[in-house]
């Protein structure tokens, strides 16, 4: 069972892996060279506990013990229990959801791993913001996707804000990088994917005439603000459209991703 720990300092030097969660840049560097992550409210926190991720700590205002009660008597972890505006002073913001873990991360699988036996992939590049790579993955999980694969610049899945928004999908669909980013497409061909990249390329087809057949699919989609590189989407097997009405070209890279999961799951 936990141990509960009051912590009435701020400065507590305990509190470590929970300061400035505002600060993405810090949050970046601390996360990545003590090997951990944030998780975010009952369910995120739950989630991610029963997915088998250890914790290292976990922190939680007095209101929500009782509800985590079956969760702090299933670890050893130390839980701090302090009130809610010393939290704010610790992290940054109001933690509204009341609860927050440290967990420690796992060494990400090979992408052959990752892609045994699946049959549906999204494959991103350089998708920068943490919102949408969580909503990517929810979208993905939610409709039937197997894996995910991004690229070596994409925002990481375990960044506190992406698991909030993917609601913990991301502890539960397989994921990993890229290792070369070049010729990542030709490989999942290689490997017996169809490339299917959304894009306003000129030869692009509606997505759902570019899926239509496709035994295994990788669903290829581009970053924010430029879309898919030139040599990502010349070396697709396929370019792919949502057809819209005139004077819109485009959605949301999260939107767009969850309209294409829909069509290929049905495909």
């Amino acid at each position: 069972m936990a141990d509960l720990i009051e912590i009435t300092d701020p400065a507590d030097p305990r509190l470590a892996d929970y300061r400035d969660l505002r600060d993405v840049e810090l949050r970046k560097h601390l996360e990545a060279e003590h090997g951990l992550f944030l998780a975010e409210g009952e369910k995120v926190v739950r989630r991610a506990l029963e997915a088998g991720f250890a914790p290292r700590s976990l922190l939680m205002a007095p209101r929500w013990l009782d509800g985590l009660a079956d969760v702090l008597a299933a670890t050893d972890a130390p839980c701090f229990v302090l009130d809610e505006a010393l939290a704010e002073q610790v992290t940054g913001f109001h933690v509204h959801r009341g609860a927050l873990a440290s967990l420690e991360r796992r060494p990400l699988p090979p992408v052959a791993d990752v892609l045994e036996g699946a049959r549906s992939v999204l494959v991103l590049e350089d998708i920068v913001d943490h919102t949408n790579v969580g909503a990517i993955l929810r979208s993905g999980a939610a409709l039937g996707f197997d894996a995910v694969l991004l690229s070596p610049r994409c925002a990481d899945p375990l960044y506190r804000r992406a698991i909030k928004v993917a609601m913990g999908a991301v502890f539960t669909m397989p994921w990993t990088r890229l290792p070369d980013w070049y010729d990542a497409l030709p490989d999942l061909s290689a490997a017996g994917f169809t490339t299917v990249a959304l894009t306003l390329a000129p030869d692009s087809t509606p997505v759902e005439e570019a899926v239509a057949g496709v035994e295994r699919l990788a669903l290829v989609l581009g970053s924010e603000g430029h879309g898919l590189s030139s040599r990502w989407e010349q070396s697709a097997d396929r370019r792919a459209i949502i057809p819209m009405r005139e004077g819109i070209d485009s959605l949301n890279v999260a939107a767009a991703t969850a309209v294409a999961c829909y069509v290929a799951a049905r495909r």
